[in-house]
């Protein structure tokens, strides 16, 4: 999926950590924290890990949060029109596998009924 929130210059590049804290994260992607803990309600794909009742984000995290402050700040998304794409998107990539499962065993079937007919 692409970044659009990644290629942004004002936001920093993000660091080869592999968490980064709730604050180190919303510094990171221009948001204050509570937005963030807002939108861990609203995007089922915010899943940050927690222990110890604190939130660590990884980058994947960091990657879809910037492209969800780009869709809602930059793009002018509504929160549920966000939603709406990026779910979108994963549905589209599903579609894409399932059509490519479907080809491949289109394939097989017809080469199963080649040989199928070559032994009569």
């Amino acid at each position: 999926m692409p970044d659009p929130g990644a290629k942004n210059p004002e936001l920093a590049p993000i660091p080869g950590k592999r968490y980064f804290t709730i604050g180190e994260a919303a510094e990171l992607c221009d948001l204050k924290p509570h937005v963030l803990r807002y939108w861990e309600q609203e995007f089922p794909q915010i899943q940050p890990v927690k222990r110890n009742n604190r939130r660590y984000y990884q980058r994947q995290d960091l990657l879809l949060i910037r492209q969800i402050r780009s869709l809602l700040y930059e793009q002018g998304f509504t929160i549920t029109g966000a939603r709406q794409w990026l779910g979108g998107n994963e549905a589209s990539e599903d579609a894409e596998r399932y059509q490519q499962l479907i080809r491949q065993t289109i394939n097989e079937l017809n080469d199963l009924l080649k040989l199928l007919k070559s032994v009569k």
